[in-house]
């Protein structure tokens, strides 16, 4: 049942019929909404009869607006009564109706299984008549009889937020910015739908649907996070907090979970009696009420309670609570008026007896006076426009109320009435109800049809299109709503109509220009659709200029919609269905591959796996997080790429594992700039001829060992070839020495400091051991001759001690005291040793215990060794402080370079501290102060040192300074070494830019001559200038010494005669080759030029390199020589003639068999150039070694013999079994043709005689080839006919059953068919049958034939 309500002018009194539902859904389906009018009714108050067409009798609006009185609906007006019903009825509800039928109903509705088709009362049984009397009225009787009441279970209920309670205000454009953001956030987090729109006054009006406890989740969500939370106080009495409070704080919860605030009461301890509330406007008001009455109710002065009825609440506040605030001031007395939000009746008074008497008086007066005077009137206005009537923050009432006297009362937000009822005195509510007509029609609400998915292209990008309208007519509020096919304007009338045109103008030109297309794609293909950062669908946009919209991953909507220019619709909708049609092809991969593996097949930002991609670019490929340590390499794609992918990529990752052997190789230190090369250029050839990464030291590392890794045979020939330039940079010897096995683990010692200690010793030797498990025995020892002999004496003498019995005794010292203990040169470690016989091991510097010294031997050596040790050492725990005397002119030397040399004193003698007098005082006094023996040796040394800085000398030393550079070596290395090796100081001198002429004279003193040489002393043209001359300081047998390694470091120059033709092969691409001789032999090689036809060729550098660099040119010229040779020996050329029509043979499959000539004979073999006409098609020539050459030609002239005697046969095949026989991807005729050795040609499509194939190969191949094929034609074509007569007997395809239309339901003895002859409606048809919420498609669209 459906209940109607209308109002009537002749009497405001509200009326509600019940109307029958059936009658009303025979041309319509669900879900849908429903409006009736009963035709023929009269009006039940002013008995006039309401008449309307038949064509008005159903109706889908909600309010009949054709009738309308001042627009005012639902007024009764020229004798017509306006009766307007809204319900919903859905599927699901009509269902739930039809479960309280019983079974013969049931069977009735559902009788489509039956011959005959049911009645019309039998498919739809009338609702039982209304009774007379509604309160007599009957339950209705039979089918109907058990229908259950619908109830919604969805709600809605609107908020408004005053500009000023507003959190958000500042808005470039509204439903942007943090606002947006939290109403999605409210909708995610409550599962509530939310609407939001802007008022004329700015004020925020939010409409919340949903289920109950949604709504009520959202609201509590809009209070707090989108309206302000202002504060207020209210002083009570301190002793009537506790009565605010309650039992166990209840009451104080139960206030604030009611009134949405939060109250701060001060504590027992704090004197104030200022209570805060924190909330909404309306919030506080409610709180600061009941706070009030609570203490009222406690107050120890009087108080009383008025019953005043809420509508005469406003005459007693007064206009802007003029009238309370005048009384309160008057008496005295506190009057407590319940605020219109909380709907109470009490007037609360406290005060004096008297004064509050008084007080009391005073409002019951005017609550009488009220009631006596005063009428109503109600009237209807829209509800939209209440908040217009009400004004911001109700001065529009009040200002009525100040006006008139008259109070307005507008139905709550919640509330579907749209009754104003007017109150006041009878001659005023005339100007009161024009005052209220004024003021809700002084805006006007218009909309403008508009298909809901072109309102985007409306509002334009960030608001742009919106903005022209809105910044001309600022007061118009324009509200898009989703979904619906309209928008909505409010705003001044005139400003209304201009903005709709605009509005309606850009519609008519969108609809024109624009189309749209929805398709359906699994959701789970959504994200591969968009693509990594939106890369394809951005494409997609860029490409068809169009607007696609995919859903969001919440809503697991398959639908995707796609807006814009027809054409590019168009376009865009087949892409996007062909790419979601090939990811229903996919296929997902997870391939193990070990995470050490990632970053390397990924590659330094990305490029290898972007290779990778572009090389299967249909395959997507994931690598898991490395926080989450997996080996899972995901690809996803179409089958056959996905495996090509995989297969790439594990050949990559078994290149990467074989790739990844490491070995190390020990190399001397001062080698390791000649394996670099000049400029890296050795390394780098290493490198990339071996296919391997070599990693070098850093240049203040102390280590030796260069690393080299990549395949195990790469690395062997890359540590090959390093070793080879130490071996042949320097006398370095390599012997083999044989160790069992099970002693190789002893002799290297824990992390290899027993074979370290060794190596140091003999002189940075490298002893290698094979690897462990290897079985092998031999060690190899390398390095300069003597330190190698000696190295492999003590390894073995410490093998034969380990086999017969080893004793270990381990020491602790020091470290600073380990210095003095070994000596200068190991002098005094080796005394111990020499004397005892026992090894003795110090800690390095990356040992972590370096305070531990081992002593292995046998057990009476290790003991002795140990006694004289712990002496030394025992000796050295014993701290004595001495003097010693040093001429103050010597200070200077000692503290220089921040105190350097006395570091080095410090390090190499235990630690001792030696302290000179400060600068400035005229002592020669210095202490020293450390153990006896450190501070006895560190005296000595100082000694040592005064007497080499007394006997110090400076001598010159006279080089060109063209020479310096090459002298001092990169970074100075070569001065470095020297005054390290004899102990001098080399001081170069500055350097002249434009150094003059030697033998130009110096210039003349005063501008005067010389004379004739009498008076005049001539400048010495044989001096040496100031900038050639170099000083070396120190003792001077170093400093002759060092000079004379000075002078040996000068570069010299000598020649080489080298033929001219050979001198860019010397030079080799881009100077490579010189460059390499240059740098292998450190030496400069200056090459004539081009110009000078000259064979002379330049080498300048040290005299000890100059003899091999000449060897190394002279043996690189006859190389080069005994190459022209042999290239004059491959240039032999041989012409053969062959028929060309043999020549595709001759070349094979993708040039397999010329291939195989050419590599087999070393030949380069060409065919003539079909398109060069002067060329005789018939030759080809061959190039290389002669006796090569004439074997590739006995090759080929066999290859010919072969074809010449080759023979072709047509053979007749049935064209149905072709595809059999050559079987998928052409396997099986390859088979056939290699088995047979034959070439078997099938016809093309279209050629004149289908199954005419060609046998080509030798007779007697030829026959068997035929033979076979024939055979397989002859099984083929029984499986073919056998399969033809199946098909008699199969069943036709359901799409061709399928083609006889529908029947749909059918009903007999229906209305249609028995007034007037009707037809029965088509239910096909979207516009007897429209769906709810779509817009029926007229026949003709504004844009032309749907596509």
């Amino acid at each position: 049942m459906l209940h109607f309500t209308w109002w009537c002018r002749e009497s405001p009194r509200q009326k509600t019929r019940t109307l029958p539902l059936l009658q009303t859904l025979q041309f319509f389906t669900f879900p849908m909404v429903i409006s009736e009018v009963r035709v023929g009714s009269s009006c039940d108050w002013c008995s006039k009869s309401w008449q309307a067409d038949k064509r008005a009798a159903y109706r889908t609006d909600s309010l009949a607006t054709d009738h309308l009185a001042g627009g005012i609906p639902g007024l009764c007006v020229g004798g017509k009564s306006t009766m307007s019903s809204v319900a919903v009825l859905t599927q699901e509800s009509f269902a739930e109706h039809r479960s309280g039928l019983t079974q013969q109903q049931v069977k009735a509705l559902n009788s489509e299984e039956e011959n005959d088709p049911p009645t019309y009362k039998e498919a739809f049984p009338p609702l039982p008549e209304k009774a007379p009397c509604l309160e007599a009225a009957q339950e209705p009787s039979g089918p109907w009889s058990k229908i259950r009441p619908i109830k919604a279970s969805v709600i809605t209920q609107v908020f408004h937020v005053p500009l000023e309670e507003r959190k958000y205000k500042d808005m470039n454009q509204f439903g942007e910015g943090e606002q947006a953001k939290i109403c999605l956030d409210i909708m995610q987090k409550t599962g509530a739908h939310l609407e939001l729109s802007l008022a004329k006054d700015q004020g925020l009006s939010i409409m919340v649907s949903g289920k109950l406890e949604a709504v009520m989740k959202a609201r509590k969500e809009i209070v707090a996070r989108l309206q302000t939370q202002a504060s207020a106080t209210v002083a009570i009495p301190k002793e009537h907090h506790r009565f605010v409070i309650g039992k166990n704080g209840e009451k104080l919860q139960d206030l604030e979970l009611k009134t949405a605030t939060k109250i701060q009461i001060p504590r027992p301890d704090d004197p104030s009696n200022q209570i805060k509330i924190t909330g909404t406007k309306e919030g506080i008001e409610k709180a600061r009420h009941e706070i009030l009455l609570i203490s009222a109710e406690q107050d120890k002065r009087a108080v009383e309670r008025l019953d005043v009825e809420k509508v005469y609440h406003p005459f007693i506040a007064g206009p802007y609570n003029k009238l309370v605030s005048e009384l309160m001031q008057d008496t005295g007395t506190r009057i407590n008026i319940p605020p219109p939000s909380v709907n109470k009746t009490e007037i609360v008074f406290t005060g004096e007896k008297e004064q509050l008497a008084q007080a009391v008086a005073r409002v019951k007066k005017i609550y009488e006076e009220k009631k006596k005077k005063t009428t109503t009137i109600a009237v209807e206005v829209k509800k939209s426009q209440h908040k217009y009537v009400i004004g911001p923050k109700g001065n529009s009432l009040q200002e009525i109320l100040e006006k008139t006297g008259v109070s307005v009362e507008i139905p709550p937000t919640d509330s579907s009435s749209e009754t104003v009822i007017l109150r006041g005195e009878p001659e005023k509510l005339g100007q009161a109800l024009t005052e209220v007509y004024a003021k809700a029609n002084s805006f006007t609400v218009s909309s403008v049809s508009a298909p809901s998915w072109l309102h985007r292209f409306i509002i334009g990008k960030k608001g742009q299109n919106l903005a022209k309208i809105t910044q001309q007519m600022p007061k118009v509020h324009i509200e898009f709503t989703e979904g619906e096919d309209k928008i909505t304007l409010e705003g001044p009338t005139e400003d209304v109509n201009v903005a709709q045109e605009q509005i309606e103008v850009m519609v008519k030109d969108l609809i024109n220009r624009m189309d749209y297309a929805e398709i359906n794609v699994d959701h789970k293909f959504h994200r591969h659709l968009i693509g990594k950062n939106g890369a394809n669908i951005n494409r997609i946009k860029d490409l068809y200029k169009v607007s696609v919209r995919i859903p969001p991953d919440n809503e697991k909507s398959n639908l995707i919609r796609i807006e814009g220019d027809p054409q590019g619709v168009q376009q865009a909708k087949k892409e996007l269905l062909e790419l979601a049609s090939r990811m229903e092809n996919e296929r997902t991969k997870d391939l193990i591959i070990e995470q050490k593996f990632h970053r390397t097949i990924i590659g330094q930002k990305g490029e290898r796996i972007r290779e990778i991609r572009e090389k299967f670019p249909e395959v997507i490929i994931n690598f898991p997080d490395p926080a989450h340590k997996s080996d899972i390499v995901q690809l996803r794609g179409p089958k056959n790429e996905v495996e090509k992918c995989t297969k790439y990529m594990q050949k990559m990752v078994a290149d990467l594992v074989e790739n990844s052997f490491s070995i190390s190789v020990p190399i001397f230190k001062q080698f390791h700039k000649n394996i670099i090369g000049k400029g890296g250029a050795n390394i780098k050839k290493i490198r990339e001829e071996s296919n391997t990464k070599i990693d070098l030291p850093a240049e203040n590392s102390n280590s030796e060992t260069i690393v080299i890794t990549g395949k195990r045979a790469n690395c062997e020939a890359a540590r090959h070839r390093i070793l080879a330039i130490q071996k042949e940079l320097a006398n370095i010897t390599e012997v083999e020495v044989s160790i069992p096995s099970k002693l190789h683990n002893s002799l290297i010692g824990a992390k290899g400091r027993f074979i370290r200690s060794i190596m140091e010793e003999c002189g940075g030797v490298h002893i290698h051991f094979p690897t462990e498990g290897s079985g092998s025995d031999t060690v190899t020892i390398r390095g300069p001759a003597q330190d190698v002999e000696k190295a492999k004496k003590q390894l073995l003498h410490l093998a034969e001690e380990k086999q017969t019995k080893s004793y270990t005794v381990d020491l602790r010292a020091k470290p600073e005291y380990h210095k003095f203990l070994i000596g200068k040169g190991g002098g005094n470690i080796r005394k111990v040793r020499d004397n005892t016989g026992a090894r003795i091991i110090f800690p390095t510097s990356e040992d972590k215990d370096q305070e531990l010294i081992t002593i292995m031997g046998t057990e009476e050596a290790v003991k002795e060794a140990q006694k004289e040790l712990e002496a030394l050492i025992k000796n050295l725990d014993n701290v004595v402080e001495d003097s010693m005397v040093v001429d103050p002119k010597h200070h200077r030397h000692f503290v220089i370079r921040r105190g350097q040399v006395l570091r080095e004193i410090a390090d190499e003698y235990g630690g001792v501290m030696v302290s000179f007098p400060r600068s400035g005082t005229q002592s020669d006094k210095v202490t020293l102060k450390g153990a006896k023996d450190c501070v006895e040796a560190a005296k000595k040394r100082i000694q040592e040192i005064i007497e080499d800085l007394e006997a110090q000398v400076t001598i010159e030393c006279t080089i060109p300074q063209k020479f310096h550079r090459s002298i001092m070596g990169p970074k100075g290395s070569r001065i470095q070494q020297i005054t390290r090796d004899y102990g001098v100081q080399i001081k170069f001198p500055d350097r002249e830019e434009n150094p003059a002429p030697v033998a130009e004279p110096a210039l003349q003193e005063n501008g005067e001559e010389g004379g004739e040489g009498k008076d005049g002393k001539d400048a010495d043209p044989s001096s040496p200038r100031k900038c050639d001359i170099i000083i070396i300081s120190g003792r001077r047998e170093k400093c002759e010494a060092a000079k004379e390694a000075l002078q040996a470091l000068v570069p010299v120059t000598i020649e080489v005669e080298v033929p001219f033709d050979l001198h860019r092969y010397i030079i080799g691409q881009k100077g490579s080759g010189i460059r390499k001789m240059m740098d292998e032999f450190e030496v400069n090689i200056q090459v004539p030029a081009p110009e000078l036809q000259s064979d002379i060729i330049t080498i300048t550098g040290l005299a000890a390199n100059l003899d091999r660099a000449k060897a190394g040119l002279l043996e690189r010229v006859k190389e080069l020589q005994a190459e022209q040779e042999d290239r004059a020996l491959r240039s032999f050329k041989l012409t053969v003639t062959v028929d060309p029509k043999y020549h595709p043979k001759i070349i094979g499959r993708k040039g397999a068999v010329i291939t195989q000539i050419r590599t087999e004979h070393e030949v380069n073999i060409q065919f003539p150039d079909k398109d060069d006409e002067s060329q005789a098609q018939d030759q080809i020539t061959i190039t290389g070694y002669e006796k090569n050459a004439e074997a590739a030609r006995d090759a080929i002239m066999k290859i010919v013999g072969e074809l010449e005697q080759m023979v072709s046969e047509d053979v007749t095949l049935d064209h149905r079994v072709h595809a059999r026989i050559i079987g998928a991807r052409g396997k099986a005729i390859r088979k056939i043709m290699d088995e047979f050795k034959v070439d078997i040609r099938f016809p093309q499509s279209g050629a004149p005689d289908p199954n005419c194939v060609t046998v080509t190969g030798l007779p007697e191949n030829v026959e068997e080839a035929i033979d076979h094929i024939l055979n397989l034609e002859e099984e083929y074509l029984a499986d073919v006919v056998d399969n033809e007569a199946m098909q008699v007997y199969m069943k036709p395809s359901s799409h061709e059953e399928s083609k006889a239309p529908s029947k749909g339901f059918v009903v007999r003895d229906a209305p249609w068919a028995t007034v007037n002859n009707e037809k029965a409606p088509d239910m096909s048809s979207s516009e007897d049958f429209p769906s709810f919420g779509a817009q029926v498609a007229p026949k003709t669209l504004p844009w032309g034939p749907k596509r």
